[in-house]
């Protein structure tokens, strides 16, 4: 079913012209001494120590750079035990961060999911500053830092929380949907929150005939695509997805018509309709595990292609690279950093994250 109508900021009338969603901020940090910075030579010990995690990633990155990086990742994997830190990575992190440090990775519903289950007395979030923030709404009692508080999103920044209350005056009764991609802030606003990975889910499970999905454009159009609820849009998007072209692909295809190509929902319809599969990060993932395609195009976030490819060399990428500005703030250096001071540290308001929290957990709750 089409988009019955899609909203942005100069659709609200009522919105103050100068309103725009707030950048994140460092948080305070609380008080804890920080750690002596180790050695960070490459020597015998490291090498040794870190040569399991190199044959994890030794198809993606050359071996002259591995002892630039590996006394950072020895040292990162020291300090989160003596921290009793836990490090989560999301899939569109790089290959050192991903497999050689992260202990926990996945798509922002697994993060998600799994940020719930950990026993650890702080995360640190390798992705950008909502999955902070989510993780954080999912253990209020817990220390979450992130490496970069800089790490933010175009999505996360397209709408705020004055915006869902003018829109529920807009259309009042309508339940709203909120992709993850959001602050704190708009998710304190909404009926419940989705990931790529179970929007159409989401959206069923209210069993309404309309639904207002914000702030994803191109999700929305896809969810559309696959419901009879109508749809009410945001007029966000993914400036990584969003780059994207339909002629690209078709490119690929007249130069190797064997050639699979599967492709994000965040992108635009013309994308979409060149693919041979859709589907968040994870489904993506599992399809290429499943169908070990010979030459394969991966319409996402690029070093998502190298985490791939790290596990199933036998599969040839060929990339049409966009990398996400906001994903390469976190680098080893700052892990490092953030490990041996305790910062950035996330906090929320907590009247905010009663709020917040309980859109969340109604997606996470949600039986599949």
């Amino acid at each position: 079913m089409p988009i019955t109508g899609i909203y942005g900021p100069d659709d609200l009338a009522e919105r103050p012209q100068d309103q725009i969603a707030p950048s994140p901020r460092p948080a305070p940090t609380r008080t804890r001494p920080a750690l002596p910075k180790p050695s960070l030579e490459w020597t015998d010990e490291v090498e040794r120590a870190t040569a399991p995690l190199y044959e994890r990633v030794k198809h993606v990155i050359p071996p002259i750079e591995w002892p630039l990086m590996a006394p950072t990742i020895h040292a990162i994997n020291e300090l989160k035990r003596a921290r009793g830190a836990v490090i989560l990575a999301h899939n569109y992190q790089a290959p050192e961060i991903f497999h050689c440090v992260a202990d926990i990775g996945g798509d922002s519903l697994q993060l998600a999911v799994e940020a719930t289950k950990v026993k650890a007395g702080i995360i640190v979030q390798c992705g950008v500053h909502f999955m902070a923030e989510t993780s954080k709404l999912l253990n209020p009692d817990k220390t979450v830092l992130i490496p970069d508080s800089r790490a933010g999103c175009s999505l996360a920044a397209s709408i705020t929380g004055a915006d869902v209350r003018l829109l529920r005056e807009k259309f009042p009764g309508v339940p709203v949907v909120a992709y993850v991609n959001t602050s704190a802030e708009v998710k304190a606003e909404v009926d419940i929150c989705c990931t790529s990975s179970n929007a159409v889910q989401v959206v069923e499970s209210l069993n309404a005939p309309t639904v207002i999905f914000l702030p994803d454009r191109y999700l929305a159009t896809y969810v559309a695509s696959k419901t009879d609820v109508k749809i009410i849009a945001w007029k966000g998007a993914c400036e990584v997805h969003e780059r994207f072209k339909g002629e690209e692909l078709r490119a690929y295809r007249e130069a190797d018509p064997s050639v699979q190509i599967i492709a994000h929902p965040e992108c635009p319809p013309d994308v979409l309709a060149e693919a041979d599969f859709t589907g968040s990060t994870a489904h993506m993932i599992n399809w290429v595990r499943e169908k070990r395609p010979r030459r394969l195009v991966m319409i996402t976030e690029c070093s998502m292609a190298d985490n791939v490819r790290a596990e199933l060399p036998d599969v040839e990428m060929l990339r049409p690279c966009n990398l996400c500005p906001h994903m390469k703030r976190i680098t080893l250096a700052n892990i490092l950093k953030s490990l041996l001071t305790s910062g950035e540290e996330v906090t929320i308001d907590p009247a905010l994250a009663v709020r917040a929290r309980r859109s969340v957990e109604r997606m996470i709750n949600l039986k599949n």
